[in-house]
This record gives C-alpha cells, structure tokens and sequence, in this order.
C-alpha cells in the first residue's frame, strides 16, 4: 500500500481549515490514507526565528482578502473570527490524545474545532469550549478535560511539534507525500497531480 500523506495544521492556520475540508478526498482519489498532525505555528515560528504573516504591514490584509477568496474557490464556508489568532494548545493535545486512541475520532473532533473558529466564531482557545466541542462529537468530556494536563499528553504534543521542525514543517497547511514537502492550501492542485503521475 502507497504510504499515507502526512498533514501539519495548525487550529487557527485559516488556510489550514480549507485544506482539511479536502485533503482526504484528494488523497482517496489515489488510494492514499492521511496522517493528521497537529502543530502550533506560534512554536514554530519561536524557534524558526519567522513572524505570524498577519504581522506584516500589506501583507496581513492581503492575507485576509485571499482566505476569503480561497474559500470561495475551494467552495468552503468561512467566516474570519472576531479574535484571530488563538493560542489552540488544549485543542492540539486534546487532538493528540485522541489520535493515540482512535484516529479517525481525532480527525472529526479536529474538523469540528475548525469549523467552530471559522465558521461558527467559537473561542478554541479556551479548553472549557474545546471540550464542549469533543463532548459534541461524543467523546468523554470528563476524560478529555483530564488528560489534556497529563504528562503523557504533554509529552506526546511536545514530540510531535519537535518532528514537525525536524522534518522541516513551517507552516499550515504543510504536507508530505513519498518524502516530497508542500506548503500551502494553493499546493493541492500540485499535490494532486503528483499523486497521479509519480512526481514531476
């Protein structure tokens, strides 16, 4: 079986939300499974030395104007929130902790916590309003809420984010497909012709 495309995101990455809502039907096209990563760009960025884009003078609106503009071609539902970004850890390690046990629950409960920012305006930065949001998608709420201050979650999580710069990830979404990288929710169409052919 052809190896699984590795997917980094980040829960308040907007360009990551649009590539969640399709980067699994991309990769069934070709028989492939994804691997859902979660990241923090804000991590990232620490220890890259880069700046969050939405910083940069010109460049922050722009950003804005092609996320909304993204959307639409991609046919995704967005809103841009009231408060962008947010600090998502309880959302990342939650993710984590789930992912160990059930992944396909992990990357619903992760689905669910992009559309609550992007779409229904939600603060996925506070953990009470992240575990509503896996309460929602039937996971244990009491459980969930637990282990997001475990030493094993945290473990995971920090293990996870140090792979990510080992293998180069800087930014959401980013993908790896037969050890080839892509950045960028505008690299799907690369991305889906390098699985057609083999690579270019």
């Amino acid at each position: 079986m052809a190896a699984a495309i590795d997917f980094y995101f980040d829960f308040t990455s907007p360009y990551g939300y649009l590539a969640a809502e399709h980067i699994d039907a991309l990769a069934a096209k070709y028989g492939r499974e994804v691997n859902w990563n979660a990241i923090l760009l804000g991590f990232i960025f620490k220890q890259t030395g880069q700046v969050a884009p939405m910083t940069i003078p010109l460049k922050g609106e722009y950003v804005i104007h092609d996320m909304q503009r993204s959307a639409r071609f991609l046919g995704v539902p967005i809103k841009f929130p009231s408060e962008f970004p947010k600090m998502t850890i309880a959302a990342a390690r939650g993710f984590y902790w789930l992912k160990d046990q059930d992944p396909a629950l992990a990357k619903k409960f992760a689905q669910l916590v992009y559309r609550a920012y992007f779409v229904d305006d939600r603060d996925v930065g506070n953990a009470e309003v992240v575990a509503d949001i896996a309460k929602s998608a039937g996971i244990d709420r009491d459980a969930f809420v637990a282990n997001l201050q475990s030493d094993a979650v945290k473990e995971r999580f920090k293990n996870e984010s140090d792979r990510a710069i080992a293998r180069k990830v800087f930014g959401s979404p980013f993908f790896i497909v037969d050890n080839e990288p892509f950045w960028g929710v505008d690299r799907l169409e690369h991305l889906d012709r390098w699985l057609k052919t083999g690579g270019f």
